[in-house]
């Protein structure tokens, strides 16, 4: 057994009891696209799998005097939420741009919320600490027990569809898909993983194509779980190993996704996710998205799926 799969077969164990086996759903419609439907979890993404793993994987005496991560809004919640469970207290350094949805959500799960400009917060991620907090920081993507429980994902989705064909992964930072890719890749070579950006910020995708990490233009949008202005160059080493390629979808193609997850399936999916699943109905064979997320500002959502 490689060390990927036996570290995601230990994060299972760990999470068990936090984070959810979520169902994977076939889309209704022609398109054989199946969504892993991450969007169940108790905080609403994918990001408790990864929160609870590192933080357990840390231990109590470690992160004893609090925890401290940079986030959107997705990871801050997953971070709060096993934070209160473990009884520590928790700071999240938020962009200016993060939604208001997702703040209030951390503020509900007693989570203390610094908000920055984008760029002090990105710097957050480089430098893996925050003047004057002292805390354990837990990494949004760049960390290894973080993509192993992300890669809780990867094994439930090569069990319950044996047959895949192709997996579509948003990418933010990296952890979600780079987690999902080193698990699927063990247990399925064959089965093709692919990132998935915004037009709003898509590094990755250009820093495939320079060959090196390269800093984008990027606009806030509602797909604000995903666009950035760069990739780590750690992170785009781990896409390159594991990952087929990326994809770029716009802003119209996002909102009609999530148009037709609401009508068909009845799933509110946040922007992230909805570029997931825009990607997957383009492609050929047989596809799962991840649904990463649904936690959208309801007014929000109504707007896009009623435009």
């Amino acid at each position: 057994m490689s060390l990927h799969l036996k570290a995601a077969g230990q994060a299972r164990q760990n999470i068990a009891g936090i984070a959810l086996r979520t169902p994977l759903l076939k889309l209704n419609s022609d398109h054989p696209v199946y969504l892993k439907l991450e969007n169940l979890q108790p905080i609403g993404s994918f990001k408790i799998r990864g929160a609870a793993n590192a933080m357990l994987r840390a231990g109590r005496e470690r992160i004893a005097r609090g925890v401290l991560t940079a986030s959107a809004g997705n990871m801050a919640q997953g971070v709060a939420y096993c934070a209160r469970r473990m009884g520590v207290p928790a700071t999240v350094i938020t962009p200016d741009t993060a939604p208001e949805t997702k703040l209030r959500a951390v503020e509900r799960l007693g989570g203390q919320i610094l908000k920055v400009p984008f760029d002090t917060w990105w710097r957050t991620f480089e430098e893996r600490s925050f003047p004057g907090v002292d805390a354990t920081f837990i990494h949004a993507f760049d960390d290894p027990d973080v993509r192993a429980g992300n890669g809780t994902i990867g094994l439930e989705l090569i069990e319950d569809l044996p047959d895949l064909e192709a997996v579509v992964v948003p990418w933010g930072g990296g952890g979600l898909c780079c987690g999902i890719a080193a698990v699927v890749k063990e247990l399925r070579p064959q089965v093709r993983v692919y990132a998935v950006e915004c037009e709003t910020g898509a590094p990755l995708s250009a820093s495939l194509v320079a060959g090196r990490a390269v800093t984008v233009d990027y606009r806030p949008s509602f797909v604000d779980g995903i666009a950035s202005k760069t990739v780590l160059p750690g992170m785009l080493d781990l896409a390159r190993e594991w990952v087929d390629g990326a994809r770029v979808v716009t802003l119209d193609q996002a909102a009609a996704a999530m148009r037709f997850a609401a009508e068909r399936n009845r799933v509110i999916c946040e922007g992230a996710a909805a570029c997931a699943i825009a990607a997957a109905m383009d492609m050929k064979g047989k596809v799962a998205a991840i649904v990463s997320g649904g936690n959208i500002d309801l007014a929000k959502f109504a707007e896009i799926v009623g435009s």
